[in-house]
């Protein structure tokens, strides 16, 4: 296990499925040691309904949450190099951010993290697909640093 960054942004591909998920669950998990943050490659969706009910089943609560894109997150004003680690949930992300990055000394990670929009044609199904997800990135999170912290 290593200790816990100072700054950490989550990305994915539309900011309202995985990455909004990996920042509320690690601000659970880590509390205020950490700054989170997450986006998108795209900012065309909003938070997704499934991501709120399956991140409730915990107590994390994304309803608040608002998505942005890597380039509204630069327009207001937030830098890319100001955070300690990007980690990728989607190719794409990766992509972008190994692109946006490449004149900073920065790590990005790859978590591959299954995208759960389009699996399960009834709501349970649809639910339990969206779990997975959550525990994918659970696993990875405990994995990289530790339980939850009381």
């Amino acid at each position: 296990m290593q200790d816990l960054p100072q700054s950490v942004l989550f990305c994915c591909d539309h900011n309202a499925v995985r990455s909004p998920m990996a920042e509320g669950i690690m601000k659970k998990f880590y509390g205020t040691q950490t700054y989170v943050q997450s986006v998108g490659v795209y900012n065309d969706l909003e938070i997704d309904g499934f991501s709120i009910a399956i991140c409730a089943e915990m107590g994390v609560e994304l309803q608040r949450h608002r998505s942005r894109s890597f380039d509204e997150m630069e327009q207001f004003g937030d830098d890319l190099s100001s955070f300690d680690l990007i980690v990728a949930l989607s190719p794409a992300s990766q992509r972008r951010a190994l692109d946006l990055t490449r004149v900073f000394h920065l790590e990005v990670e790859y978590w591959p993290t299954m995208d759960p929009t389009g699996l399960g044609e009834t709501r349970d199904a649809k639910l339990n697909a969206y779990r997975q997800s959550r525990d994918q990135i659970i696993s990875q999170l405990t994995k990289k640093w530790g339980a939850a912290r009381p």
